[in-house]
């Protein structure tokens, strides 16, 4: 078995960085296994700078600075939105409404990913998932 790619939920990425202690034991062992490639969705950075805009979260720098020097810091992969992604989002049950989310469960699907998420709305999707 190859590493573990695990792409961050967007408020698993948040308490990384700022509220390390919020992670579950099994995440954060994970994050920091040398076996395990982080990948950022382009999802997660478009929500992050959404909220951000609207005042919904505070960030110590704007969006692009802020991604740029915590995907340097934590070696994050990028993980474009593809349009296969776009059509799978659609296609999943309505477990969850919530559009960003989705996409994720989209793109690790699509990609064979895991996803690190303390959403149980994400659990109920067939997605590899760990929290």
């Amino acid at each position: 078995m190859g590493p573990l790619k695990l792409l961050l939920d967007t408020c698993t990425l948040i308490w990384l960085v700022s509220a390390p202690a919020r992670l579950s034991k099994r995440v954060a062992e994970a994050i920091d296994s040398e076996d395990t490639e982080l990948l950022l969705s382009d999802s997660s950075v478009w929500e992050l700078a959404l909220k951000w805009e609207a005042g919904k979260i505070e960030l110590p720098q704007p969006p692009r600075n802020w991604v740029t020097s915590q995907s340097r810091l934590w070696d994050l992969e990028p993980l474009a939105i593809k349009r296969s992604h776009l059509y799978r989002a659609v296609e999943l049950p309505q477990h969850h409404r919530d559009p960003f989310d989705r996409l994720l469960v989209a793109q690790a699907i699509e990609s064979t990913l895991t996803i690190a998420t303390p959403d149980p709305h994400i659990h109920r999707y067939p997605v590899a998932s760990l929290w």
